[in-house]
C-alpha cells in the first residue's frame, strides 16, 4: 500500500534539520511521494534541492500564494520561467489564487490587497497556460472569483486541482463540470458539524479524480489533532476517506496514487 501526499509544506522542517525524519516516517507508513508547494520566490530553491537530493520521493512547485503577494510580486513572477527550466522540473505552477480570509479589516485597504492578489492570479493563471502545466489552486473565501479567472484564463481545467477544498457538494460539481478536481485534507476527519458538508462534497466528487493531502504542518487529520502535520499523517487521512467510500484502505490507496501521478505527471 503506498500513499502520495499531493500537497505540503517543507519549509519548517528543513529550517529544523529534519526533513530526514519525515521522510523515515513517512516510509514506514507508506507514504511514498510528496510534493512541497512554493508559496514565495524564498522557498522555491529550497525545494528544487530538496527534491534534487530525494528524487522520486520529494517534488516540487513553484508559486506566489495570495498572502505572499507583496509590492514586488511581479519581481518575483519574472523568475518563474527560470525554474521550470531546471531539472529536476516543477511538478505544477502553485500555489495560487485568491484569499478574503486574511484581509486588512479597513474596507481600503482589503479593496488594495484584494486588488493585487487578482492581479498576482491572472499573470500566473497566464504564465500556467504558456506554460501548460498543472495549477494548485488556493481559494479562501474566494471560491466563486477563483472559478471565474480561471474560465477566463483559458487554462485548461483538467489541470487544475483546488487543494484544501472546504466547499461544499454544489462547489465541487462547478469543479467536476468543468474537468477540475478537489483535494481534501485532514479536515475531513473533523467531527464538528462544518465538516459535514466537505464529507458530502467528497462523496459527490468520488474517487476517480481524488487525492489526498495533509496541508502539512498544518490542518492534522483525526486521531493526531494537537501535534504538527506531516506527510506520514496523510494516510490517516486516506484510510478515513477509504471508510468514508465503503473501500478497502489499499484501494482507495492505490487510486489516489494513479491520480497524483496522472495529474502531476510523476514517473512511475
Amino acid at each position: 500500500m503506498e500513499w502520495i501526499d499531493s500537497h505540503c509544506h517543507l519549509e519548517k522542517a528543513l529550517r529544523a534539520n529534519r526533513v530526514g525524519e519525515f521522510l523515515d516516517r513517512a516510509r514506514e507508513r507508506g507514504v511514498g511521494e510528496m510534493i512541497t508547494v512554493g508559496t514565495s520566490l524564498e522557498d522555491w530553491e529550497p525545494y528544487r534541492a530538496l527534491a534534487q537530493k530525494h528524487p522520486g520521493t520529494v517534488h516540487w512547485t513553484v508559486g506566489i500564494h495570495p498572502c505572499s503577494v507583496d509590492e514586488g510580486w511581479q519581481d518575483a513572477l519574472k523568475a518563474v520561467p527560470s525554474f521550470f527550466a531546471t531539472e529536476p522540473r516543477p511538478v505544477a505552477l502553485g500555489e495560487i489564487g485568491l484569499d478574503y480570509f486574511h484581509l486588512p479589516k479597513f474596507p481600503d485597504e482589503a479593496a488594495e490587497v484584494k486588488a493585487r492578489q487578482a492581479a498576482a492570479f491572472r499573470a500566473q493563471l497566464e504564465l500556467a497556460y504558456q506554460l501548460e502545466c498543472p495549477v494548485v489552486v488556493h481559494s479562501r473565501g474566494a471560491f466563486e472569483p477563483c472559478v471565474r479567472m480561471i474560465d477566463e484564463s483559458g487554462v485548461d481545467w483538467s489541470r487544475v486541482v483546488f487543494h484544501c477544498f472546504t466547499e461544499g457538494p454544489d462547489a465541487v460539481v462547478a469543479l467536476n463540470e468543468r474537468g477540475g478536481r478537489a483535494s481534501f485534507t485532514g479536515i475531513v476527519t473533523y467531527k464538528n458539524k462544518s465538516a459535514d458538508g466537505l464529507r458530502a462534497a467528497a462523496l459527490r466528487q468520488g474517487t476517480d479524480t481524488l487525492m489526498v493531502e495533509t496541508d502539512a504542518p498544518y490542518l492534522t487529520p483525526e486521531p493526531r489533532r494537537g501535534q504538527p502535520n506531516e506527510p506520514a499523517f496523510v494516510r490517516d487521512t486516506g484510510e478515513y476517506l477509504a471508510g468514508l467510500f465503503g473501500m478497502a484502505p489499499e484501494e482507495l490507496a492505490r487510486q489516489t496514487t494513479a491520480n497524483a501521478r496522472a495529474f502531476f505527471g510523476l514517473a512511475r
